[in-house]
């Protein structure tokens, strides 16, 4: 079983930045694929970012390129999630994700149905 925790969600206004972290627990955090997921109201969730278990390989949604970055401390086993130049768009509950690799081990995916287990989510909120 393992167990994440997403912290750092706020209000900021456009053009700010916020870090959130998901610390897991568990099992050995170095063995997963970690990502980042965001839901709005009424849509569906959308992929943000992910992480291999080395940390070598990083994907982004096309929305975010450019704006967030995504970083791993497995020796805290906390995955990060660094949002610059934020906009209203922005707007949602971020999900922290963890992959197992029963599917495609070591893959970073952009597909939600891919990863086992998920953090309870915290809220961004972008004003304009």
């Amino acid at each position: 079983q393992v167990q994440l925790v997403e912290s750092g969600g706020g209000l900021v206004q456009a053009g700010g930045s916020l870090r959130l972290s998901c610390a897991a627990s568990g099992r050995t955090f170095s063995r997963y694929v970690m990502g980042w997921f965001r839901q709005a109201p009424g849509k569906e969730r959308e992929f943000v970012a992910g992480i291999s278990k080395s940390g070598i390989t990083t994907k982004y949604g096309d929305s975010v390129k450019g704006r967030f970055t995504i970083s791993t401390d497995n020796a805290k086993n906390t995955v990060y999630l660094q949002m610059n130049s934020l906009k209203p768009e922005d707007t949602a509950v971020y999900y922290c994700a963890a992959d197992l690799g029963r599917i495609n081990p070591g893959v970073v995916s952009t597909s939600s149905n891919i990863y086992d287990y998920w953090g309870q989510g915290t809220q961004v909120t972008v004003s304009s």
